[in-house]
């Protein structure tokens, strides 16, 4: 798989790894962005520059983070429709961290594609 599939594709699969890694570096990028952009808020309102700049750095990661998820929960040989558990106020993210996160997937081929680690390896 290449990077462009991981990041902007909802079809296939994805273990755990790759998972973990684009969800760190996606909380990493959010404290950088964060701090780059300064405060905002009542106090601090923002010029049509900076909400352009973060409106658009908002749907990349959203976007991003969605695709991830989606292949993560088809390892687990779930529709990615679960990404909704997300709405479930914290309950849903204790779910999603044990399912998507430690969870292993399913071995071998299911309905949404090959396994990326083979029992051979």
């Amino acid at each position: 798989m290449n990077l462009k599939s991981l990041l902007f594709s909802f079809r296939g699969r994805i273990n755990r790894l790759p998972y973990w890694v684009v969800t760190l570096i996606l909380a990493v990028w959010g404290s950088l962005f964060q701090q780059f952009m300064g405060p905002y808020g009542p106090d601090y309102p923002m010029t049509a520059g900076p909400v352009l700049v973060t409106g658009i750095n908002f749907v990349i990661v959203l976007w991003i983070g969605l695709a991830v998820q989606v292949k993560r929960w088809h390892d687990r040989d779930k529709s990615g429709w679960w990404m909704l558990i997300n709405i479930v106020p914290v309950i849903g993210q204790i779910w999603l961290f044990i399912e998507c996160g430690l969870l292993r997937g399913t071995a071998g081929d299911n309905r949404f594609g090959r396994d990326l680690i083979s029992p051979s390896q």
